[in-house]
C-alpha cells in the first residue's frame, strides 16, 4: 500500500486564491461597517450638541445661506409623513435590518462605502424614533441644520442618506449593478 500525497502546488493556489477572495470580502466589510458606524456616531454626537446647545436659538453658521436650528421632527427626511412616528419607526427598523443583511454582499469598496452611507443615515434616525422622546418607538427625530428657501430643516443621517441614494441611482445609471459588477 502506497501513501498518495496530494499535488501541493495546485492545492496551494487554490488556498491562496480563497485566502485572497476571504481578504477581500473582510475589507468590504469592514469598509461598510465602519463607514455605517462612523455615520451614525458623528449623527448621533451632532444631535447630542444640538439639543444641549440650541435650544430656543437660531445661529447663523454662513450668514442666512446656513443656520442651526433645533427642531424635532415626528416625520421622515426632510420633514416628510408627519404624524406617522411608530410607522416611520417600523420602516426604518426593517431599512436598517435590510441593510445589515445586504451591505455584507456588496462585491466593491465602492459599494460598501456607499451601503456604509446609506445605513449609518437609516441608523442614525432609526435611534431617534426608537429611542428618544415622546415614547419608545415613537420618538422625534433630531433636526438641526437649515437652509433657505423654504427647504425643511434637517440632520446628518438625513445628508448620508440621500447621498447614499444619489449614488446608487448614478453608478446604476452608469451600467454597475446594485452592490458591484456590470450589468448585463
Amino acid at each position: 500500500m502506497s501513501l498518495r500525497l496530494p499535488k501541493w502546488p495546485l492545492s496551494l493556489k487554490k488556498t491562496t486564491c480563497l485566502v485572497k477572495v476571504i481578504n477581500a470580502a473582510a475589507k468590504r466589510i469592514t469598509l461598510f461597517l465602519g463607514t455605517a458606524a462612523l455615520v451614525t456616531a458623528v449623527d448621533q454626537a451632532t444631535k447630542f450638541w444640538a439639543e444641549a446647545n440650541l435650544t430656543g436659538v437660531s445661529v447663523p453658521v454662513v450668514g442666512e445661506l446656513l443656520k442651526f436650528r433645533l427642531a424635532y421632527n415626528d416625520a421622515a427626511a426632510f420633514s416628510l409623513g408627519v404624524g406617522a412616528t411608530w410607522v416611520l419607526a417600523l420602516i426604518s427598523t426593517i431599512a436598517v435590518i435590510a441593510m445589515l443583511i445586504y451591505g455584507p454582499r456588496v462585491k466593491t469598496g465602492y459599494w460598501a462605502l456607499i451601503a456604509g452611507f446609506v445605513l449609518g443615515g437609516a441608523a442614525g434616525n432609526w435611534i431617534d424614533r426608537v429611542f428618544k422622546a415622546p415614547e419608545f418607538f415613537n420618538g422625534h427625530v433630531v433636526d438641526f441644520i437649515q437652509i433657505p428657501f423654504n427647504f425643511p430643516i434637517f440632520n446628518l443621517a438625513d445628508s448620508f442618506l440621500v447621498v447614499g441614494v444619489i449614488l446608487v441611482v448614478i453608478q446604476t445609471m452608469r451600467g454597475d449593478e446594485i452592490g458591484g459588477g456590470r450589468a448585463a
